[in-house]
């Protein structure tokens, strides 16, 4: 028994079994038929049944499954900066966050491509309340990020987590990905929560610097960009609830059916850019020599600043900006063309006459060009 059984993904040494147990189940007969459509079924349960490794699983499944999903629903991955990181170097990734799955399973096959340590990968627990989503998170190396928890219990399991997220990097040689807030964005306008950082700083033992800790780790920041989001319909009610500040309580299968959405809706373009390693920054947070709590709320500005330079401003956010502003100021940036597939969507999705809600959609979109905008002083 582990103190972090509870969290952690299966074992190398528990997969089979685990694959075995599962293996006849309607949504894993799904994903076998999606990853290895050339196969027939009693071949493809064979596939499966000679995984021993969740890297087997991933790269003989999984991957496969990916590439199919890219292949179907999108107009391509593409991708930069990954050439600067270090053969067999974990890293600590802090990503923006738009889909519940492809973003960190987009990431593991940029990682592997590039012959790079994949990772594991924090999940929230409401996620997986299906058993066999369960499975196939521990199957992934997702590890469970516990929600609704009394503050106490909260403060325990950040502490159980920063320990696991620690042994993950400095012990086991694997690199791990975190969102940067919890849960998607769904407004377009990614942010730091502060949350994340204090969470991480938990790792700390007794007498060491957080930002010398920080180092250590090798913070890298991530941004994905979808040039459309599949999910952006769903995610209206919740804005729309935002803007007039009513609760806003979530559908018995609304994340069930947000991922399916997010696999099989398409996304045009996608792009993935990983930063530089945090170092000369943290740097210049200590030598301001502000107290933790500042410290955090610093570094949260800088990962924030890196997102929005390296995130990839498709034709969609330019077209949404000057829509909502009523302007042609980036009208350089796209095509008539895509301005007419862009309005349809819109029609789809959006009731007519209704500002307020197509206000909202919009600046799903347009946030992104926003936050650069601010990033460069205009």
């Amino acid at each position: 028994m582990s103190e972090y059984d509870h969290i952690r993904p299966y074992l190398d040494s528990e997969v089979n079994d685990a694959l075995q147990a599962i293996g006849g189940h309607a949504i894993m007969k799904a994903l076998l038929a999606f990853s290895l459509p050339g196969l027939s079924e009693e071949k493809q349960k064979e596939q499966l049944l000679k995984c021993e490794s969740i890297y087997d699983f991933q790269i003989d499944i999984i991957y496969k499954g990916i590439q199919n999903i890219l292949m179907q629903t999108s107009e391509g991955l593409t991708t930069n900066g990954f050439e600067k990181l270090e053969k067999g170097q974990p890293y600590l990734f802090i990503s923006n966050h738009r889909d519940i799955i492809l973003d960190t399973s987009l990431l593991n096959v940029a990682l592997y491509d590039n012959d790079l340590v994949m990772t594991a990968s924090a999940i929230g627990d409401n996620l997986v309340q299906k058993p066999i989503l369960l499975e196939l998170s521990k199957l992934n190396r997702n590890f469970l990020v516990q929600r609704s928890l009394s503050p106490r219990e909260m403060l325990l399991s950040s502490r159980l987590m920063s320990k696991y997220i620690r042994k993950n990097l400095s012990e086991d040689n694997r690199s791990v990905w975190l969102a940067q807030r919890e849960g998607r964005t769904k407004d377009g306008h990614d942010v730091t929560q502060q949350g994340v950082l204090k969470m991480l700083a938990l790792g700390c033992e007794k007498g060491e610097d957080v930002l010398d800790y920080f180092k250590e780790i090798k913070i890298v920041p991530v941004a994905i960009s979808y040039e459309f989001d599949p999910t952006d319909k769903i995610k209206m009610p919740e804005l729309m609830a935002k803007y007039y500040e009513k609760e806003y309580i979530k559908s018995s299968n609304e994340d069930f059916n947000s991922i399916l959405r997010g696999l099989t809706g398409q996304k045009k373009r996608i792009h993935i850019e990983v930063g530089d390693v945090l170092d000369q920054e943290l740097n210049e947070i200590k030598s301001m020599e502000l107290p933790q709590n500042k410290q955090l709320q610093e570094l949260s500005q800088v990962i924030d600043q890196k997102i929005y330079e390296n995130y990839k401003l498709w034709p969609s956010k330019y077209i949404a900006y000057d829509l909502l502003n009523q302007t042609d100021k980036y009208k350089g940036f796209y095509t008539e063309k895509e301005k007419r597939q862009f309005e349809r969507r819109i029609d789809r999705r959006v009731e007519p006459y209704n500002h307020i809600a197509l206000k909202n959609f919009l600046l799903m979109y347009a946030n992104p060009v926003i936050n650069k905008e601010q990033l460069q002083g205009e």
